[in-house]
């Protein structure tokens, strides 16, 4: 069976590409101490040694849309084009083509629902930056096959925290029902508090610190009963209209388990916090 080898949480900030990459009389003052951050994340996915990156993000409305958005859907093909245009303009993110993992994909799908999670599938899906950005940041060298999973966090109604715990539980237990000897990472990314386009985008911090802080406790300590028992569709908007991004936090947990974190770190970038997290499997990578 497959062996589930790292699991990662992260944000996605768009801009990360373009301010570590500028020429450095161009850079913000934070860009150094940034990159130095994500280097050093990335060394928890690294020394993990993954052959396969399960990866759950959630498309801006770039290929899915009002008018069919799924609540959760699984990319079925051989690979994936990614970065849209506006991507490309705004964000000045990079285009890619990432390696599908049919096989991989299929297996998921079907043990998804076998579990009762109806995932909607597509053979062809495009990537955005929820999904380039970790490649960005994680494994810029995009040498590995990836299963991406897309979840619904912006067009109500949206699934509950726990069902959202609960598919991350469904998706450890696919990959390590999955029949191959390949070392699996998972990796998702979301928000903690966060503004788009509302009074609070452009604060000194992200629009609740207060929020913040909690929620990088609970994470770091696996307590899943404190979040549920917490953060409802409601706190997460009074905390930013964007909030919701943190289900897909709650969803990796679920892959890792109620465990505490074996990396955390965080950065208060001004008008966002971001924030970094790796769970191990007990007994396997220290």
């Amino acid at each position: 069976m497959a062996e589930l080898v790292a699991t990662l949480a992260s944000t996605h900030h768009p801009f990360y590409f373009k301010a570590t990459t500028a020429p450095p009389e161009q850079q913000m003052p934070q860009a150094p101490e940034w990159k130095r951050k994500i280097e050093a994340y990335r060394e928890t996915l690294t020394r993990a040694q993954p052959d396969i990156l399960v990866m759950i993000g959630s498309d801006h409305f770039h290929q899915l849309f009002l008018d069919n958005c799924p609540q959760f859907l699984i990319g079925k093909a051989p690979q994936y084009d990614a970065t849209f245009y506006n991507e490309e303009r705004e964000f000045g993110l990079p285009k890619y083509m990432l390696q599908g993992d049919e096989d991989m994909s299929r297996f998921v799908h079907q043990s998804l629902m076998n579990q009762n999670f109806d995932l909607a599938f597509s053979n062809e899906l495009k990537i955005d930056h929820s999904i380039v950005c970790p490649i960005i940041t994680m494994r810029p060298q995009n040498d590995l096959p990836v299963v991406p999973i897309y979840t619904n966090i912006f067009a109500p109604p949206l699934h509950s925290p726990r069902r959202f715990y609960d598919l991350g539980r469904a998706i450890r237990r696919a990959i390590e029902a999955y029949p191959s000897s390949k070392k699996v990472a998972a990796i998702g990314t979301g928000h903690l508090s966060l503004e788009l386009g509302g009074p609070r985008q452009f604060m000194d911090t992200g629009p609740d610190p207060v929020f913040d802080r909690q929620a990088i406790e609970w994470l770091r300590a696996g307590d899943v009963d404190a979040i549920l028992e917490n953060v409802t569709h409601e706190s997460m908007e009074n905390s930013g209209n964007a909030t919701h991004g943190f289900l897909n936090f709650i969803l990796m947990l679920g892959v890792a388990g109620p465990q505490s974190a074996d990396y955390v770190d965080s950065f208060d970038l001004f008008h966002t916090m971001e924030a970094y997290f790796t769970w191990y499997p007990k007994g396997q990578v220290a």
